[in-house]
């Protein structure tokens, strides 16, 4: 016998949440002064006013960047695989581009690849290298404003902050206040990282 689903009611087959509404993935380079919330009570500019035309569908953010951070974020309405990517047992990869009010040395950069103790806990960078500018730092935690912490454990502050990378995506071809969708295989090549069955689009 059939048995009648309605919108409120979640339904799971083999552990896997099936959802009424198709999903969709969107990356986004977020610009400098943008709030990463689905609204702001303050009438600031937000993640939601730059991908207003992406998609009829309700999309939140993967994670959260700070309102100084440019760069990469991902937003989707395939809540399993936001929550996977968010959840630091799947060490994530993270890459930004940092610049900071005075360059760091390389023995300070050498200590970050060691680990520095923050109040929450030691942070600690994966890969480290040097730009004309400051460095480039790739990490598998996303504690909050954790690079910025980092760099003011050595008494100077981040000038200018940019998340490049992201779980395999880069900003490639994707200007500054733009986005685009994500490609079928990009899709599963995130879910099939956090451990989830892949779609068949």
């Amino acid at each position: 016998m059939g048995a009648k689903v309605n919108d409120e009611d979640e339904v799971k087959v083999e552990g896997q949440r099936l959802s009424l509404e198709k999903f969709t993935y969107l990356l986004l380079n977020k610009p400098k002064d943008t709030i990463t919330t689905t609204n702001d009570p303050r009438d600031r500019d937000t993640v939601m006013d730059k991908i207003e035309n992406a998609t009829n569908k309700r999309v939140y953010p993967v994670g959260r960047l700070d309102r100084h951070t440019m760069g990469l974020l991902l937003l989707t309405n395939d809540g399993d695989l936001a929550h996977r990517l968010m959840h630091p047992s799947y060490r994530i990869r993270k890459t930004y581009e940092v610049e900071a009010g005075r360059r760091l040395r390389n023995d300070e950069l050498d200590q970050l690849m060691e680990g520095v103790k923050l109040q929450d806990g030691p942070a600690q960078a994966h890969q480290i290298s040097t730009t004309l500018k400051g460095f480039i730092i790739t990490v598998f935690e996303g504690r909050n404003r954790m690079i910025r912490r980092m760099v003011e454990y050595f008494g100077t502050e981040v000038t200018r902050l940019k998340r490049i990378e992201y779980a395999g995506l880069t900003l490639e071809n994707v200007k500054m206040g733009r986005w685009r969708k994500l490609k079928p295989n990009e899709v599963n090549g995130l879910r099939k990282l956090v451990k989830l069955k892949p779609l068949v689009f």
